[in-house]
């Protein structure tokens, strides 16, 4: 699979997860609508099925995919929430991408 398509699944795939939880979230700590939970069912179900589409083995997947999520919840933690990324959040989120180029490029078995 294209380094590239794989990426943007894994983008694709954080962002279902945040939303699966960010919505109970708001439901139990915010005062939400408990119809929130049922998009967020939804999410976390199109979050389950992402995984599934990738051809390597479960366990590397979710190791690569880790690095991508943390990525995605700052600029989650940006965007939705309107807190700014911290220098040491930035440090943290590449090395974990460089975690995830190593894992993702290095293993070339199923």
């Amino acid at each position: 699979m294209n380094v590239l398509i794989t990426f943007a699944l894994f983008v694709l795939t954080a962002v279902a997860e945040l939303l699966g939880c960010y919505l109970p979230y708001r439901w139990l700590r915010e005062d939400g609508s408990i119809w929130l939970l049922v998009p967020a069912a939804l999410s976390l179900a199109v979050f389950a099925w992402l995984l599934t589409l990738h051809p390597q083995a479960a366990g590397r997947v979710y190791a690569a995919y880790g690095g991508v999520y943390i990525g995605v919840a700052l600029i989650w933690l940006w965007l939705v929430e309107s807190i700014r990324p911290s220098a040491t959040d930035v440090i943290g989120v590449t090395v974990s991408l460089i975690g995830m180029a190593i894992i993702l490029l290095g293993s070339r078995q199923p």
